[in-house]
């Protein structure tokens, strides 16, 4: 199994273990709205481009909501277990596993960790394999922080500069944490900071 395939499965698994009502660590979103976007996310080319331009959004909104209409929160979890409709450029088994491995991972903790589950010990392999994710995505990601930002892994101790500045913080953790964090989830993320305290304060709120 690969890990898009494995974290697929731990996503489905944690949305039926939290029910449709349930928060997530994604604004405004229950369980059932993550669904309903990961669905759309995969199977519906409509819905795509709103989820990168504003103007857009809308489209994005109503097919997401035409989606929870259409099948029962179970049966949507289902059809995402099933995987991508054979349509799908997600149903290519490179793309899904370039493309999915680190979403499902990042979507699958905005739903456990609301609960208050601890992380997963995902072990070394996968930790290397979203290291390289954050190789190639980790100065996009970072491009607005206000200050030089270093990652710095705690199981190897490898570090990655991934923006310059006066001031850097280092933010230390397991890769997986590390992505979580440069995704945004800066309060949910298993990580320490190490740098000046204002710098610290600012990378937190921006």
């Amino acid at each position: 199994m690969g890990f898009a395939r494995q974290e697929r499965t731990a996503l489905c698994d944690a949305l039926e273990a939290a029910g449709p009502d349930a928060p997530t660590l994604c604004e405004g979103w229950t369980a059932h709205d993550l669904a309903a976007h990961l669905w759309v996310r995969e199977n519906d080319p409509s819905a795509l481009p709103g989820m990168f331009l504003a103007a857009l959004a809308d489209v994005t909104d109503a097919r997401m909501h035409a989606t929870k209409r259409r099948w029962t929160y179970p049966e949507l979890i289902h059809q995402i277990r099933r995987g991508p409709r054979p349509i799908s450029v997600f149903a290519v088994p490179v793309l899904d596993e370039l493309a999915n491995t680190a979403e499902f991972f990042v979507h699958t903790e905005d739903v456990r960790r609301p609960a208050g589950l601890p992380p997963r010990d995902l072990g070394v392999e996968f930790e290397d394999t979203i290291a390289k994710s954050l190789n190639t995505t980790a100065k996009t990601l970072f491009r607005g922080a206000p200050c030089g930002v270093v990652l710095e892994r705690t199981d190897r101790g490898q570090k990655l500069r991934v923006k310059p500045g006066e001031s850097t913080v280092t933010v230390i953790g397991k890769p997986s944490e590390l992505l979580l964090f440069a995704f945004g989830r800066r309060a949910d993320a298993d990580v320490r900071l190490v740098g000046d305290p204002g710098a610290e304060a600012a990378l937190l709120d921006r």
